[in-house]
């Protein structure tokens, strides 16, 4: 028996291996999937303790799951009210879940654009290079560091302003103001949306000295890691910024501009938003509401309340989101301006896709394209699965589904009304609207290699 415990032994080894290979993953995206799922199991075991929840008992596992994968995918969506069903443990849970996400998200993007630059042919690379001016910028313990660096500067000033407001304008006890601030200022930055308040922050509605510091966590976190990296370097040279910033930023602007606008004046006279405050109060929640739309699930004023043609534009800004490799979420700002800048050139006549004086690669086109009509073909086809269930108006049912693929996280109130089959659909748009355009755009950019032929050229009629 001695002798045959080794061959035994080395049998198990090898079975062993043979399974880990068999189903280990093959791909990066498969590394990030994994990953998020891995933390969403264990998000809902830990809300799922009977101290998780405050009074007795425990929350129920849709429940847990539900608000697990919210806070993983830094959506914000709800379906029980935050600061009184989880005990203070309960959140904590969801904090660290938020904060896990959203530098999971940073990390992953970055470093998933980094893996792709570095599997492009050796043209391709230099040209990328000089393209992002990133020398060295494929150090991987950089790019961590970074990432963490700037989460960390970003999350702790806010948290300061926002204990002192809550301390100096509110009279709240140190400790409170502290975990007050410390909760919003890392549900900001991550572009989460969760609040310590019933009515999420709708109390602070005409205070600037809340919702400026939110919103411009908001916007920072939204630009995305490699925006930042490349601002902090040549803030004073814009005519050195890649392609992708200047897309990122003059996208970010002119959306923000446009959302402000658009809210403000569709909004102004409702008496239920933006009717019954002071005109100075309204332009800010018109700000602050264009700011949250696109990336975060925070807000000033009840979007139950806002005009059907509001919500139809909040789902444009929603869909459209924010910039790549951020906590924002969304199809991001390069993919819709890139489909823009193909729409212009094709008007125009042109042949070839010109963006800031560089050329548009081919192969990016293709990318866009698929992207935006694989998530048109999930947003549509699950507003009508959740039309067939549920009794909700199409318009509720459409801002409900493209916050939850654009991990927005607003709400016209019917979250919770939704069908235990309605919230699975919502828990799946959630984790594949904040992995999937990453992972999607990942592999296919990975997947991209020479054809050594072609086939012959025809035109079919379009039009």
């Amino acid at each position: 028996m001695q002798v045959e415990v080794p061959a035994v032994l080395r049998a198990l080894a090898a079975g062993s291996t043979r399974f880990v290979r068999a189903f280990a993953p093959r791909h990066p995206a498969q590394v990030i999937v994994l990953g998020f799922a891995a933390a969403v199991a264990v998000g809902t075991g830990l809300l799922l303790l009977p101290v998780a929840k405050a009074g007795g008992g425990g929350a129920s596992l849709l429940e847990a799951l539900f608000t697990a994968t919210s806070a993983v995918c830094v959506t914000g969506l709800i379906t029980v009210d935050t600061p009184v069903f989880w005990s203070g443990f309960g959140q904590v849970v969801i904090l660290v879940l938020i904060q896990v996400g959203g530098f999971g998200v940073m990390s992953f993007g970055t470093l998933l654009g980094v893996l792709t630059a570095r599997r492009l042919g050796l043209k391709s690379r230099i040209s990328a290079a000089a393209e992002t001016k990133s020398s060295g910028f494929g150090d991987v313990r950089r790019v961590l560091v970074g990432v963490l660096l700037i989460s960390v500067i970003v999350e702790t000033v806010l948290a300061l302003i926002l204990a002192v407001r809550f301390r100096a304008g509110y009279g709240y006890g140190l400790g409170d103001a502290l975990w007050h601030g410390v909760f919003h200022s890392i549900s900001s930055f991550n572009n989460a949306g969760f609040a310590l308040y019933s009515d999420n922050l709708m109390g602070f509605v005409g205070d600037p000295w809340i919702c400026l510091p939110i919103a411009a966590a908001v916007i920072i976190g939204g630009l995305g890691f490699p925006v930042l990296f490349e601002l902090g370097r040549q803030y004073r040279r814009p005519i050195l910024w890649s392609m992708n910033t200047k897309l990122v930023v003059v996208g970010s602007a002119v959306l923000l501009a446009g959302g402000t606008v658009f809210l403000t004046a569709v909004e102004w006279a409702n008496p239920a938003t933006l009717g019954g405050l002071h005109p100075a109060e309204r332009v800010l929640a018109g700000f602050f509401q264009s700011v949250i739309t696109r990336t975060a699930g925070f807000n000033s004023i009840d979007i139950a309340q806002m005009d059907p043609v509001s919500w139809l534009g909040m789902d444009i800004l929603m869909f459209i989101g924010g910039g790549p490799a951020g906590t924002a979420g969304g199809l991001k700002i390069t993919t819709f301006a890139v489909l823009f800048f193909i729409l212009s050139t094709e008007l125009q006549g042109g042949t070839a896709v010109n963006i800031f004086g560089k050329r548009l690669s081919r192969a990016v086109h293709r990318q866009a394209i698929t992207v935006v009509l694989l998530a048109i073909a999930l947003v549509t086809g699950s507003t009508m699965f959740l039309m067939l269930i549920t009794d909700f108006g199409q318009e509720r049912i459409l801002f409900e589904v493209v916050s939850a693929f654009a991990t927005v996280g607003l709400s016209t109130g019917i979250t919770a009304g939704m069908p235990p089959a309605g919230q699975l659909v919502l828990i799946l748009l959630m984790f594949v609207g904040r992995l999937g355009p990453v992972t999607l755009g990942a592999a296919l950019a990975l997947r991209e290699r020479p054809l050594l032929y072609e086939y012959p050229k025809e035109r079919p009629l379009i039009g």
